[in-house]
């Protein structure tokens, strides 16, 4: 099964541009996953298991990194955006 997550990062920290540049690298990185870039927040689209594993390691990651974030996230399952027209 197809998720895509709309996902936007919010650091409680003065710094929070290197953070956010930091885990959208991170996403970035792994094989298997789309990631387009928006102002405002990151899409990400992919096999539901591999984009769950990878956003359950990547919050803990950015929690042990850097301390507390706001994460909003949106959750489509069975939807690619670009598929749409």
């Amino acid at each position: 099964m197809i998720v895509t997550v709309e996902i936007s990062m919010y650091p409680l920290h003065m710094e929070f541009r290197e953070r956010v540049l930091g885990f959208i690298k991170r996403l970035e990185s792994r094989q298997g996953l789309r990631v387009t870039l928006g102002p405002t927040s990151t899409v990400v689209i992919g096999d539901y298991l591999i984009v769950m594993e990878t956003l359950t390691e990547l919050l803990a990651w950015s929690h042990r990194e850097h301390g507390q974030s706001v994460f909003v996230s949106k959750f489509i399952l069975d939807y690619e955006a670009d598929s749409v027209n």
